[in-house]
């Protein structure tokens, strides 16, 4: 099959929203829901979303910039809207915005933003190729590039990051720990 006879798909194909009435049972300590909770939910969002778009089933490989912009109260309904925004061979992000609402007041808030890699597994459990992403409207077209540059960020900390470890004992840790909120007690010879 040539390039262009691939399959491809639209994000609209596959766009998915989950609405759900946050209990008591979902609260944490303080009384707001817990995070843990949206994150579960998040994660159904995503599968579903990128199984419509990959027609296979798939697995969470990352979770990126997960915001908590606001709380969430008991009561409330949480609607969690998935797109594409990305897809690679087998991989695809998912775009995901959380938003609440007050039943008895009608207002609602943009809670939650976050990325999800989701990776699409053929019927032998190894990674399957995904549809291509059609890019229909300008916010398609934004949303794949800022996953591109967002990919792009993540290799560059993970690169930076592995070359601090690498090189650790030629770090200044002094410098670095000075006016930081901590107590160093490790004597200078260990």
């Amino acid at each position: 099959m040539s390039k262009d006879q691939e399959p491809a798909r639209t994000s609209a194909f596959s766009r998915t929203t989950i609405t759900e009435l946050m209990i008591p049972s979902y609260a944490n300590f303080g009384g707001k829901i817990h995070g843990g909770i949206l994150l579960s939910l998040m994660d159904k969002v995503a599968y579903a979303t990128a199984s419509k778009h990959s027609g296979a089933y798939c697995v969470t490989v990352s979770v990126d910039t997960v915001d908590f912009l606001q709380p969430v109260e008991v009561g409330e309904l949480v609607s969690l809207k998935a797109s594409i925004n990305y897809v690679g061979n087998s991989s695809m992000v998912v775009g995901i915005k959380v938003v609440s609402e007050n039943v008895k007041t009608a207002h609602t808030k943009h809670t939650n933003t976050c990325y999800f890699t989701m990776v699409a597994k053929g019927e032998d459990d190894k990674p399957t190729r995904v549809p291509k992403l059609i890019l229909e409207t300008a916010t398609d077209v934004r949303r794949f590039v800022e996953a591109i540059y967002r990919r792009k960020f993540k290799q560059n900390y993970e690169t930076n990051l592995k070359e601090i470890k690498n090189n650790w004992e030629k770090q200044d840790i002094d410098a670095l720990l000075e006016n930081q909120r901590c107590i160093n007690k490790l004597s200078k010879e260990a």
